[in-house]
């Protein structure tokens, strides 16, 4: 069982209500104690299965090595570069794509953790609404940790504000047009997975809106803007 009460301790002291980080609190004050965590769980490699106590580890893992990254290089205004306004895509493939930390001798990126690992191994849409790229357009970041008795409801929340949120998702009746963050378009495959349209996914969360079987769909723009506050 992994100690996750110095992680829960630092989302309380630095992320709101509304998912934004203070990042250059943590900076200053914590950052030595979100390393201190990570390198306790460096010898840590839960059961190969697909329970709660491992699937809770691999998200909280995720989440806090997007905060470390975002602690190395703060202050920044996104996760994706720009050079003289254009993205820089190397870098921001990078920021995934480069090991993040070394678990049992394995060297593991964000990318490896979220598409080797959580995606095969759970097989569960909402962890699209738990993992946050410290992006504005992602998961607003929870502020505890992922606890593997509590997962479930807190996997059903975060679904629930995932998409309550205006910026996520919005249903105009008028022209029966479905608004949907593009987490759903690139992660369409999960959910294609669990149920028959993006639309009955969606429903399961969001009955109040009344969606029809098969809603056209439009895609919102993307905010990679900082998620700190």
């Amino acid at each position: 069982m992994i100690d996750l009460a110095v992680w829960d301790g630092l989302l309380r002291r630095h992320v709101d209500s509304r998912g934004r980080v203070d990042y250059a609190a943590w900076q200053g004050q914590d950052a030595r104690e979100l390393d201190g965590w990570l390198a306790a769980q460096r010898p840590f490699d839960p059961d190969p299965g697909d329970g709660p106590e491992a699937m809770a580890f691999w998200i909280n893992l995720y989440n806090a090595l997007v905060i470390r990254q975002v602690l190395d290089r703060f202050p920044l205004a996104s996760i994706r570069p720009t050079w003289a306004g254009i993205p820089n895509w190397p870098a921001f493939l990078r920021f995934f794509s480069r090991p993040a930390i070394v678990l049992q001798d394995r060297p593991l990126s964000l990318d490896r953790i979220e598409h080797g690992i959580l995606r095969p191994r759970f097989g569960d849409p909402r962890i699209h609404c738990a993992l946050v790229c410290a992006a504005i357009g992602c998961p607003l970041l929870r502020p505890e940790a992922y606890r593997p008795q509590q997962l479930e409801i807190q996997l059903q929340e975060d679904a629930g504000r995932f998409l309550r949120h205006p910026q996520k998702l919005r249903f105009d009746p008028a022209t029966g047009l479905l608004h949907c963050s593009r987490v759903l378009q690139w992660y369409r495959r999960d959910v294609l997975a669990v149920a028959p349209s993006i639309g009955a996914w969606v429903s399961r969360y969001r009955p109040d809106l009344d969606l029809p079987p098969r809603p056209r769909i439009v895609w919102l723009p993307y905010d990679w803007a900082l998620n700190g506050r």
